[in-house]
C-alpha cells in the first residue's frame, strides 16, 4: 500500500542534517586513521568534517538529496510531487556548486563523497583525505 502524504512528510522530517550513518562511518574511519577534524565547522556550507589547519572541508552527500547520477532518467522515477522533488534536488545541487566555489575562493580545498562511495569504499575515501592533507602540507 502506498504511503499517505502524512506518512511521507513524517519520514522526510526525520532525515538528519548531521549524524547520519554515512557521516558517522566516515568520521570513525578518519579518526582511526589519525585524522583529527572538527564536525559541522561554521563556515559556508557547514562541512561535515573540517581539517581546519589544512583548510580541508569534507562533505558526505547522500545519493537521494544531492542527486547522484542526476539526469532525465532519474527524474522520471518520481511518481508523486514530481515537480517539488525535481526542484528540491536541483536546488540542492546548485547550492553544492555555489558552496564549493565560495570555499575554494576562501582558500579551502573541498572534498565531496557520495553515500555509495563511503559505503562501498570507505578506506579509499580516507586515503583521498590523507592525500589532500599531505598535498596541503607540501605546498
Amino acid at each position: 500500500m502506498p504511503e499517505t502524504r502524512e506518512q511521507t512528510a513524517r519520514k522526510m522530517s526525520r532525515v538528519r542534517a548531521s549524524g547520519s550513518k554515512i557521516e558517522c562511518a566516515l568520521g570513525r574511519a578518519l579518526w582511526k586513521a589519525g585524522i583529527r577534524y572538527r564536525k559541522q565547522y561554521p563556515i559556508n556550507g557547514t562541512p561535515d568534517f573540517a581539517i581546519v589547519s589544512m583548510r580541508v572541508a569534507v562533505f558526505c552527500d547522500s545519493n537521494f538529496w544531492h542527486g547522484y547520477r542526476w539526469g532525465a532518467r532519474f527524474k522520471t522515477a518520481f511518481k508523486k510531487n514530481r515537480n517539488f522533488w525535481i526542484n528540491k534536488i536541483e536546488a540542492n545541487r546548485r547550492r553544492d556548486r555555489r558552496i564549493n566555489r565560495q570555499l575554494r575562493a576562501a582558500g579551502w580545498t573541498v572534498i565531496r563523497f557520495w553515500e555509495r562511495q563511503i559505503r562501498d569504499a570507505e578506506q579509499e575515501c580516507v586515503s583521498e583525505v590523507m592525500r589532500t592533507i599531505n598535498a596541503s602540507r607540501s605546498g
